[in-house]
């Protein structure tokens, strides 16, 4: 990159920062209520009289500040502002944008509510006093951005003063994300850490809280050598030095970084631009582990490193690089696991069990949604994926109960944790409703596989398809389904092999056109189609094929149920179930969307087959979506036709589609509760829709919305999907005669995995007494 294209690069981060940090309201961050204020009565329950009453049972019992207000989920994240980033002392005012954006990453990470704070102190004093006056608001402290050596005596002097969590990031965030990545790289180069030598460049808070934690995880003290702007950090040195400082000297001939990177196996940066050259990389032992984390440039670069070592493990402060060492992989978890045992403090047990979380979830198997949210790059555990990425959402649920644990283990949790799995499940629902909902289901199928003392065997039509194989790894795990991967047997053991899958080498494989059942099926097809133009040899050309083979074998009732797709369009995955499985009599096949909000979930039908419903086609729609809910959720739904018109407002025939819909259906399925129709803000909003149209039947707002044509219902869920925080799951089809669903062609293996629970759990409820017997009718 030349200096001009350099120099342009940062002239446009400047201006795109300053208008993100001003467009619209200033900041980046809003204080909302978590209660309803919409009513007096409200409003008198929030402050006076109402409020006086959990006051006085605080009064009475401090304990119950956790109970009645945000305390237990209230950080302070305070700075004085004397060592901001890579700025220096630009002082409190100025270093405000960064402690908001230290909060925007606090609730993002782990749903954790956070209080910037910038307080004008400059001494160790002022800042404990104001600080330790702080306690009665929050449930935990982050020091954030100020300078050594003060930074050590206020954190001290905080921890043995207050009884909630003290942490200062700059110091242990970096340490403990840092020490992961070692344990990792030390792994992979096979060397033991109690043999490594290790230098550090750079003496600051950040530098002596790595080396203190890496001499707890096994290097010794006499292989550790720091370095500071005068050299290195020996035994007798006189200049530059400190009581911090002198807890690193050693007996030593080196007097230079040069002289100290001599066959060394480690390099740690925590200083500036250009303190190492490649001379000293090459002067370094063999398999050299270099984290050159001076930011917002590495001491030195990773390609400067490659072309004089090949044999490197690199990791930088930066996110265009592999290996990026970013305190949010800390942070918002620790202070998650604290908060939720209300521990009175982050000791050393609870950083290394940070560290070794982190380490060990670098060498899982890494989630498409991860995958997708770096350009679908690859990761695999190696030199240059040592430690997780920020966005991979499985760092809250190992690095929290890890936290958690080493909490209630070193007694300095005030509360006990009885399940640390159900508490991992519960810290996935902090973060939206999908992962609450699919648990759900995940625990209804497990309760169906028992009470039917069988899984629910369910054909795949793209075996050897990768995303299809790591979804059907997760379904596993989850002890789920017994899968049937349909395809060339060859193929799919060599894509199971590549994919590292080795896992599901015994899973059932079928080839169709190999399979004892192939003539059978051939002649079953030609049979029921004959008069629909298809020949015996066009019977043999369809079944051959794993979509047809599929939809045969559950036809026959030999699997429970059928997934086909992804690579496929939708009108070709749905023509063989069409012609083998059939729509159900009198019903109109349909294709449903669950959408998963942060704090509801919706149905949207129909989203993918019918192109222009009639209004007898809406009513059996509406009905059939309202059966799968029933099914799903075991209650009853409530239905809002939707149109571009309230109540009669409009009398264009389009509307009057609709309202003969909601006619038809109230008379055909009375026990239904449904209304419209109703735009789209009347029928999802209640208040509105009261204050409005009174005369509605909805007491709650609905669970199902029924378009009035393909084209909105469409259109309205892929808008929805990328432009709001939803999870969208589906198409589900409804009115099939048996239970089967198509993959679309954009899906994740996270998409795939819900589309498949949603199909298990369709199809092991209809294996039931209850679900041969079931008459919607009676549960609506």
């Amino acid at each position: 990159m030349t200096d001009n294209n350099h120099k342009d690069k940062k002239e446009k981060l400047h201006r795109d920062a300053l208008n993100y940090h001003s467009r619209g309201r200033p900041g980046k961050i809003e204080v909302k209520s978590t209660k309803p204020t919409m009513t007096s009565r409200d409003l008198s329950l929030a402050y006076t009289p109402g409020v006086a009453s959990p006051c006085l049972e605080i009064a009475k019992n401090p304990d119950d500040a956790y109970l009645y207000t945000a305390k237990g989920n209230l950080v302070a994240v305070i700075s004085n502002g004397t060592a901001v980033l890579g700025l220096g002392d630009i002082g409190p005012l100025a270093g405000k944008p960064v402690m908001e954006g230290k909060g925007v990453l606090f609730k993002r990470f782990a749903d954790i509510d956070v209080f910037d704070i910038e307080i004008e102190a400059k001494t160790v004093s002022e800042m404990v006093n104001t600080i330790k006056a702080l306690e009665p608001t929050f449930g935990g402290i982050n020091l954030e951005d100020i300078k050594a050596p003060e930074c050590f005596d206020v954190e001290q002097e905080l921890i043995e003063k207050m009884n909630i969590p003290v942490f200062h990031d700059d110091q242990h965030g970096t340490a403990i994300i840092a020490s992961a990545g070692v344990l990792n790289a030390l792994e992979i180069t096979k060397k033991k850490i109690s043999d490594v030598t290790v230098v550090f460049s750079g003496a600051g808070a950040a530098a002596m809280a790595c080396a203190k934690l890496l001499i707890h995880l096994g290097v010794k003290r006499e292989n550790l050598l720091m370095c500071d702007s005068k050299g290195v950090i020996f035994e007798g040195r006189k200049d530059g030095m400190n009581k911090y400082k002198e807890e690193f000297s050693v007996k030593t001939p080196a007097r230079t970084l040069t002289d100290a990177m001599k066959n060394c196996d480690i390099f740690m940066g925590l200083s500036a631009r250009g303190v190492v050259n490649k001379d000293m990389i090459k002067s370094m032992a063999k398999n050299p582990i270099i984290f050159a984390m001076a930011n917002p440039e590495p001491e030195i670069y990773p390609h400067e490193v490659a072309e004089v070592r090949t044999d490197a493990i690199m990791a930088t402060g930066r996110s265009d690089f592999p290996n990026q060492i970013n305190n949010v992989l800390g942070f918002p978890f620790i202070f998650r696991g604290a908060l939720d045992v209300r521990a009175t403090k982050i000791n050393l047990d609870m950083k290394l069990a940070a560290v070794k979380a982190l380490a060990s979830l670098a060498k899982e198997e890494v989630p498409d949604e991860v995958r997708l949210a770096y350009d679908n790059s690859s990761f695999t555990f190696g030199p240059d994926y040592i430690i997780p990425k920020p966005f991979d959402k499985r760092v809250l649920t190992r690095v929290a109960p890890a936290v958690a644990k080493a909490a209630m283990d070193s007694g300095v949790a005030r509360i006990q944790i009885p399940d640390l799995s159900e508490y991992a499940s519960t810290l996935e629902h902090r973060l939206g409703t999908s992962a609450a909902f699919m648990k759900s289901l995940r625990d209804r199928i497990r309760s169906l596989n028992k009470q039917l003392a069988v899984k629910s065997r369910m054909a795949f039509a793209e075996g050897s398809n990768p995303k299809v194989l790591q979804a059907v790894k997760k379904l596993l795990e989850h002890n789920l389904i017994e899968p049937v991967l349909l395809g060339d047997k060859e193929e799919i053991l060599k894509t199971i092999k590549d994919q590292g899958l080795e896992d599901l080498e015994n899973v059932e494989i079928i080839n169709p056109s190999e399979s004892p059942l192939f003539d059978e099926f051939c002649q079953d097809y030609f049979k029921s189609r004959q008069r629909s133009g298809i020949s015996m040899a066009h019977s043999a050309e369809h079944i051959g094929k794993a979509d047809y083979f599929g939809a045969q074998l559950l036809k026959r009732g030999l699997v429970d149920s059928f997934l086909n797709g992804p690579t496929l369009s939708y009108p070709e995955c749905f023509k063989p179930m069409a012609s083998i499985i059939g729509v159900q009599e009198n019903r109109k096949a349909a294709g449903i969307y669950l959408m998963i909000f942060k704090n509801k979930v919706l149905i949207f039908a129909d989203c993918t087959v019918q192109v222009d419903p009639s209004a007898e086609d809406l009513c059996e729609i509406a009905y059939s979506t309202s059966t799968l809910y029933q099914k799903l959720v075991g209650k009853s739904p409530r239905i809002a036709f939707l149109s571009f018109s309230n109540f009669g407002s409009n009398r264009h025939p389009k509307a009057d589609k609709i309202r003969k819909a909601v006619q038809i259906t109230k008379s055909k399925y009375p026990t239904l509760i449904c209304e419209g129709e109703m735009q789209a803000d009347v029928a999802t909003n209640l208040q509105i829709q009261k204050s409005l149209f009174p005369f509605t039947n909805l007491d709650k707002e609905p669970d199902i919305l029924i378009f009035p044509d393909l084209n909105s219902a469409n259109i309205s869920y892929k808008l929805i999907t990328q432009l709001s925080d939803v999870v969208a799951v589906g198409p589900i089809l409804v009115a099939m005669n048996e239970t089967a669903n198509i993959i679309p062609r954009t899906a994740s293996v996270n998409d795939i995995q819900n589309i498949a629970i949603m199909t298990s759990l369709i199809g092991q409820f209809n294996k039931t007494e209850e679900g041969k017997n079931y008459e919607p009718e009676k549960n609506f």
